[in-house]
C-alpha cells in the first residue's frame, strides 16, 4: 500500500528487477541472481571467474538481440546476427548500451574528432563562419575528395529531352595523401626480387602463395607480362602495367579477375589499414617495405588548401583539430555569434565532456587507433553523457582502466549521474575505489575458469568485507613500502625525448631492478617509453594491443606450444606432424576442424550444433587412434595448463619445448585455461597474460610492461608482484608502465611525470625510491601512494 494515498502501487512500477536464470554461458554453473535497476552494480571475482560472461554475453547480448528482432527481416538481413545466449529465463532487460574496451577504428582516416562528432560540429561551424567561405560543411571535411563532372543526362519527362549537366563537390581531402595526413615511400626491393620471375615466384610478399588467385596467378596470367622473363628486364610499358596499371578486367582460366598494379594493390591491401591494426608479420612487413613521413601538401593535417585558408577569428579547422580540447573548448566558449548559438551550445557541451571525463589532454586530429584501451572506453562514453535517454541500460567494462588514483573519484561521479538520471549502471571491475560506491555488488568465483561461474556473494559493499569469498578478503589488502630496494646495475639513457607532449625529457631507466613510470593519465608515460625505449636492441615489450584470431585459435596455438607437441605425436606414430592440425589434414571433413557445424538462417541466429561425425573432437576419426603418452590429441588440447605441465613434464610424454611454455603459463596465473579453449572465449586480463607468457620465452634484457594490472582482480595482483620479482631476481630488468599504487609500493624505483597532463604535463616531477615519493610527497602520485600504504 503507498502511504501517502493509501493505494496499490501500480503494476507497471513492479518490474524493478533484472532477473536471470539458469545462465550457462561459457563457465557459467547455471547462474540465476536478481539484478535492481536503477542502481550501480559491480560485477566483481577474479580473472575468468565468469563476469564478462554474465554482463556482457548473457544481458547485453540478450538486450541488443530482442532489440534487432523488433526490426524488419529486411533490415535484420544487413545487421549482424545473434544466438540466444544460453539461459533459461532473462527478465526485465531495458534496452542496453555497451561501453567496452575495445580498440577504435582500424582505419586511418579514423580520428578522435570523427568518432564522436566534435568534427562534424566543427565542419557545420566553420561552413558558417569561415572566411573566405569555400563551401559547404564537406568542404572541410578530410574524408570527402573534390569532384567534378559533366555530361548529358536524359530526362524522362513528356517528350524525352536531352540536357547538358554539370557537378560539382567541394571536399576537404588533400589530394596528396588522400586524408591520411602521411605519405608512403614503397621499397620496391621488399615486393619482389628482380632478379627472379614471376613464374619463379619473385614475389616477398607475405601470404601471396604461387598458386593464389588473387595475387600471384593474375599477374603472372594476366596476358599483360611475360611470367618467364625476369622482372629486371621488363621493358617501360611492362614496368608501368606492372607497378601502376588501372585497375583492368582480364581472364585467368576462364574467370573474370581484376587486374591492378602493385603498388595501388599493396595501398588498398596493406596500407589504408591502421598499422597497430595488422597482424604482427604483416606489421613487420609494412614496417621494413614503406617509409611514412609527413605529407609535405597539407603538412599532416590531411586537409586541402582550401579548408585551412578559411578562419574564425585566426583560426583555421585544422588548428581547432590540432588544439588540445580543454583549449578548444575555452576557444568555442570566447566566439560570440548568435546566429549559430544552438550550435555553439552543443559543441561546447560535448568538449566540455572530454575534460570532465579525463580526457582534456587529446586533439580532435589524434588518431583513433592509437588511443588505449582505457581512452577508447572513455571516448565512447562522450556520446552518453549528455543524453535524454532514461531507464536505459550502461554496460562498462572496466571504466578505470588507465586511470591514475586522482582521475578515478571523476569517473565515479560519472558513472553516478547515469544512475541517478534513472539509468540501470552494470560495472565489471576490480579497483576497490569503484566498488565502494556500488549500491550493489554481485561476486562471482570462487576461482577462475571450470573453478568459477558461480555467484559467491550479491549484497552491499559492507556484506561484500565481512564475506570470505577472495574479494572481501583482499578488499582492504594494501601493499607496504619496501624495506630495502635493488641496486642498479646500469642505466638506459633517454635524452631530449620530446614525442607528443614531452618536453625534453632526460631521465636515467636503472637496470637490474624494478622501474615503474606513473603520472596521471596523458602526462606523457606511454610517449617516454614507447618513444625512446621500446625498440631498442634486448627491449622486450608487452603493449595493451588485442590478440588477434579466430574461434580456431587457442593459447596452444598463439604461444606456438602445438608445434613441439605435434611433433612429438608425428615422431611417436612415424606419420606426419600436419594430420594433428585441426586446421590442416587431420581436421574432420565434415566441420573442416571446427568441432561444431555453423547452419545459417539468414536474418535469424545461426545455429551451432556439435559435429556428429567427431562428436566435438575436430579430428577424423583415424588421427584419434595415434597416442603419446597415452592420449590422443583431442585429450591433449582438452587438458588445461597446469595438467598438461605435469603430463609433457616427466615420464613418456616429457617434451621439453612444450614443458617449457607452460611453466610460463603457469607462471602468470593461466593454469586453469583449457589449451583448447577458443581466444574469442578470454577476457582482456587472461589475453594480457598469455600475451606476457609469450613473450617472456623470447631473448632480451629489459621487459617493458604497458599496465599489467589491467584486467586484474586483487588477490591476483599478488601474483603478478612475484612474476615481476621472480623476473628481476633472474637478471632481467622490468619497466612497468602503471597506476596500481600496489605495484608503485613494489617498486624499486619510480619515475613520476607531470604535474598534469597534455600541454600541462610532459615534465619529470620526480624520481627516487616510492619511500622518498612517500616522504615528499611533492606530487599527485606522492599524494595518493602515501595515502594508499597509510603514511
Amino acid at each position: 500500500m503507498s502511504r501517502a494515498t493509501g493505494t496499490r502501487p501500480h503494476a507497471a512500477d513492479r518490474h524493478d528487477l533484472i532477473r536471470v536464470h539458469g545462465a550457462r554461458v561459457n563457465n557459467l554453473k547455471d547462474v540465476s541472481i536478481e539484478i535492481p535497476k536503477r542502481r550501480l552494480t559491480v560485477f566483481t571475482g577474479v580473472s575468468g571467474s565468469g563476469k564478462s560472461s554474465l554482463v556482457f554475453n548473457t544481458i547485453a547480448a540478450e538486450s541488443q538481440r530482442l532489440i534487432n528482432e523488433t526490426y524488419s527481416a529486411f533490415v535484420q538481413g544487413f545487421m549482424p546476427t545473434l544466438a540466444r545466449p544460453e539461459v533459461d529465463v532473462l527478465e526485465g532487460l531495458t534496452t542496453a548500451i555497451i561501453v567496452d574496451q575495445q580498440r577504435m577504428g582500424g582505419d586511418t582516416r579514423s580520428t578522435v574528432g570523427t568518432a564522436t562528432d566534435a568534427n562534424a560540429m566543427l565542419r557545420i561551424l566553420f561552413s558558417r563562419l569561415g572566411t573566405p567561405h569555400i563551401g559547404p560543411p564537406s568542404a572541410y571535411s578530410f574524408n570527402t575528395a573534390s569532384v567534378k563532372a559533366s555530361g548529358a543526362i536524359t530526362v524522362q519527362r513528356g517528350n524525352k529531352k536531352t540536357v547538358k549537366a554539370t557537378f560539382n563537390r567541394t571536399g576537404g581531402m588533400c589530394t596528396e595523401c588522400e586524408g591520411r595526413g602521411t605519405v608512403s615511400d614503397i621499397d620496391l626491393t621488399q615486393l619482389y626480387d628482380d632478379s627472379k620471375s614471376l613464374s619463379e615466384g619473385a614475389f616477398t610478399i607475405p601470404g601471396w602463395k604461387s598458386d593464389s588467385f588473387w595475387t600471384v596467378r593474375v599477374y603472372a596470367e594476366s596476358g599483360l607480362l611475360d611470367p618467364d622473363k625476369p622482372i629486371a628486364k621488363f621493358t617501360k610499358k611492362e614496368m608501368q602495367d606492372f607497378l601502376y596499371r588501372e585497375p583492368t578486367k582480364v581472364k585467368v582460366e576462364g574467370v573474370n579477375l581484376t587486374y591492378e598494379g602493385l603498388i595501388p594493390k599493396i595501398q588498398k591491401s596493406f596500407l589504408s589499414k591502421d598499422k597497430d591494426s595488422l597482424q604482427p608479420h604483416i606489421r613487420a612487413f609494412v614496417e621494413r617495405a614503406v617509409t611514412f613521413t609527413t605529407c609535405p601538401a597539407c603538412d599532416g593535417t590531411r586537409l586541402s588548401e582550401g579548408a585551412r585558408s578559411s578562419k574564425i577569428a585566426g583560426i583555421s579547422i585544422a588548428d581547432a583539430c590540432a588544439m588540445q580540447t580543454s583549449d578548444l573548448a575555452a576557444w568555442i566558449r570566447g566566439l560570440d555569434e548568435p546566429s549559430v548559438a544552438p550550435l555553439l551550445t552543443a559543441l561546447g557541451e560535448t568538449l566540455d565532456s572530454f575534460v570532465e571525463i579525463g580526457l582534456g589532454y587529446l586533439a580532435l586530429d589524434r588518431p583513433a587507433g592509437t588511443l588505449s584501451g582505457g581512452e577508447a572506453q572513455r571516448v565512447k562514453m562522450i556520446r552518453h553523457l549528455g543524453s535524454s535517454l532514461t531507464d536505459t541500460t550502461y554496460v562498462f567494462d572496466e571504466p578505470t582502466a588507465g586511470l591514475h588514483p586522482h582521475d578515478i573519484q571523476r569517473m565515479n561521479n560519472l558513472l553516478l549521474r547515469l544512475r541517478d538520471k534513472g539509468n540501470t549502471v552494470l560495472v565489471v571491475e576490480h579497483k576497490p575505489e569503484t566498488i565502494a560506491v556500488a549500491d550493489h555488488i554481485v561476486d562471482l568465483g570462487p576461482g577462475a575458469g571450470t573453478a568459477g561461474g558461480t555467484v559467491c556473494f550479491e549484497g552491499t559493499v559492507d556484506g561484500l568485507r565481512a564475506s570470505d569469498t577472495v574479494t572481501g578478503r583482499h578488499f582492504d589488502d594494501r601493499s607496504t613500502l619496501k624495506a630495502d630496494t635493488r641496486k642498479p646495475t646500469g642505466a638506459l639513457e633517454v635524452r631530449g625525448a620530446s614525442a607528443n607532449n614531452l618536453r625534453g625529457v632526460d631521465v636515467d631507466i636503472p637496470l637490474s631492478v624494478l622501474t615503474v613510470v606513473t603520472g596521471v593519465a596523458g602526462s606523457g608515460k606511454s610517449s617516454l617509453i614507447h618513444g625512446s625505449v621500446a625498440g631498442r636492441d634486448g627491449v622486450v615489450t608487452v603493449d595493451q594491443s588485442v590478440i588477434r584470431g579466430s574461434r580456431r585459435s587457442n593459447p596452444a596455438t598463439y604461444t606456438g606450444l602445438l608445434d613441439p607437441v605435434r611433433k612429438a605425436f608425428a615422431k611417436a606414430n612415424d606419420v606426419k606432424p600436419g594430420l594433428f592440425s585441426a586446421n590442416s589434414e587431420g581436421a574432420c571433413p565434415t566441420c573442416n576442424g571446427a568441432g561444431v557445424v555453423f547452419t545459417d538462417l539468414a536474418m535469424m541466429a545461426g545455429v551451432a550444433t556439435v559435429c556428429e561425425e567427431c562428436e566435438g573432437k575436430r579430428f577424423q576419426a583415424s588421427v584419434l587412434e595415434y597416442r603419446f603418452g597415452g592420449r590422443d590429441i583431442s585429450e591433449v588440447l582438452a587438458m588445461s595448463v597446469a595438467e598438461a605441465e605435469e603430463f609433457f613434464g616427466s615420464g613418456d610424454a616429457r617434451t621439453p619445448a612444450a614443458h617449457r611454455v607452460l611453466e610460463r603459463l603457469v607462471d602468470v596465473g593461466l593454469g586453469y585455461l583449457s589449451l583448447g579453449q577458443p581466444l574469442t572465449t578470454l577476457s582482456g586480463g587472461e589475453r594480457q597474460r598469455l600475451k606476457l607468457a609469450t613473450h617472456m620465452g623470447e631473448k632480451g634484457g629489459v621487459y617493458v610492461l604497458d599496465e599489467p594490472t589491467t584486467g586484474l582482480h586483487l588477490a591476483d595482483v599478488e601474483q603478478l608482484l612475484g612474476l615481476l620479482d621472480r623476473l628481476v631476481d633472474s637478471g632481467k630488468s622490468v619497466v612497468v608502465i602503471e597506476h596500481h599504487q600496489a605495484v608503485m609500493a613494489h617498486a624499486d624505483w619510480i619515475i613520476d611525470l607531470g604535474p598534469g597532463a597534455g600541454h600541462d604535463g610532459g615534465t619529470l616531477v620526480f624520481e627516487g625510491t616510492p619511500a622518498d615519493l612517500v616522504a615528499a610527497r611533492s606530487t599527485l602520485t606522492g599524494e595518493h601512494l602515501a595515502q594508499y600504504v597509510g603514511a
